[in-house]
């Protein structure tokens, strides 16, 4: 991957992460408002789709989450894809950072969760909520409090987030599959197997790819799966040779093409539906149940101490060197904004409670919310005192 295309999408995330955080702030304000009925009546209209024998009734905010997620999904795969091939994850000596620095940046979250959450029925299952870091939003926060911050530091952020969300759609797969339906699984599995054989065909329209991946989808919607896993499964299958010499790619083009789209409105729009709670009928012991405790602690403490713990062991015991430019304090300022969890916590742990269990989908976003802000907050001072006090010359 070129150094212009990490720029590029460096630059689309931070300026997505604003709006992200913007839509947060409304959905929670239009939630507690005197309009609070309007934004229940507009998650939680039913609108029914049929196309040929496909038919489903789901309300706005499930249709968000079920037929415009999967998009995000499709990106996030094209860009892992991306930085496998040619980008910071196809160079052992780049990746041993990052990588270790992501696993700590998973284990510890949860552990934090499960021991907070220790004995408590039906909600071990939320254990995956902790382990995504929000790569737009905390991008927009280290533009914000440090602008001279190395280069190599961001991309450490960005590497973090992208195998932290590789891990996530796993826990996704294996966790929160449903009941299979052997014949949609089956229309699924076939479905891949023909656009991994038409990838072979670098001419191929792109109306058809179209249609194969609305197919897939429908199929992996059916099965029983998570429909995300439709959009990680059909980049997989995107070619990465152009469709004419000395063009460039198709994963290229389609990356640059999607991009925006879900960073400045499908994100945003999820964000929007997903985010919103009422604290009005909440018991006042809500922000301190063990889901909504154990969450926070892990984002807050569980990804600073997991992400910095694990960066700085491996940059100790010589496995990995340290960003270049990177200071201690940087590394620690960035480790603690990996902890804003924010849309794929969200997802998550969405996917952990039903939609009829209100309380628990509170007490997950009340969590969530909690500590992703109070690790932004954290962030931001850390990396605010890291940039006062950077020398002149590093500018």
């Amino acid at each position: 991957m070129s150094t212009r295309s990490t720029l590029e999408f460096l630059r689309t995330e931070t300026g997505s992460g604003l709006l992200l955080a913007i839509a947060a702030a409304v959905a929670i304000a239009w939630a507690n408002s005197p309009w609070a009925a309007d934004y229940a009546a507009f998650v939680g209209r039913p609108i029914p789709v049929r196309i040929g024998p496909f038919a489903e009734t789901l309300t706005t905010a499930a249709w968000v989450k079920t037929a415009l997620m999967p998009i995000f999904f499709l990106v996030m795969g094209l860009k892992i894809k991306q930085e496998v091939v040619r980008g910071e994850l196809s160079n052992p000596r780049r990746l041993a950072l990052p990588v270790l620095a992501a696993l700590g940046g998973a284990l510890a979250p949860a552990a934090i969760f499960l021991a907070v959450n220790a004995g408590e029925d039906g909600v071990a299952q939320a254990w995956p909520a902790a382990v995504p870091t929000d790569a737009a939003i905390a991008l927009a926060l280290v533009a914000l409090a440090a602008p001279r911050l190395p280069p190599p530091l961001r991309v450490f952020l960005l590497t973090v987030a992208i195998v932290q969300d590789l891990i996530s759609v796993a826990l996704i797969a294996l966790v929160f599959a449903g009941t299979l339906k052997p014949a949609m699984l089956g229309g699924a599995v076939a479905t891949f197997l023909v656009l991994a054989a038409m990838s072979r065909w670098r001419a191929a329209p792109y109306a058809f790819w179209a249609a194969g991946f609305l197919l897939l989808w429908g199929f992996v919607l059916k099965s029983g799966l998570d429909p995300s896993l439709a959009g990680v499964l059909a980049a997989a299958v995107v070619p990465l040779q152009p469709k004419r010499p000395g063009g460039p790619g198709v994963l290229d083009q389609l990356l640059a093409a999607l991009h925006p789209y879900v960073a400045f409105l499908i994100l945003p729009l999820f964000i929007l539906t997903a985010a919103g709670f009422s604290v009005r009928d909440l018991p006042a012991d809500t922000p301190t149940a063990p889901v909504a405790l154990g969450l926070g602690l892990a984002l807050v403490l569980g990804k600073q101490a997991g992400v910095f713990g694990a960066a700085a062991l491996a940059i100790g015991l010589k496995w990995a060197r340290r960003p270049m430019g990177a200071r201690w304090l940087d590394l620690y300022g960035v480790s603690v904004l990996c902890g804003v969890g924010f849309t794929l916590s969200l997802y998550i742990g969405e996917l952990a409670f039903g939609p009829g269990d209100a309380l628990s989908q509170a007490k997950v976003r009340i969590g969530v919310v909690a500590g992703s802000l109070a690790s932004a907050l954290w962030g931001l001072a850390a990396l605010a005192l890291s940039e006062r006090h950077r020398p002149p010359e590093d500018d």
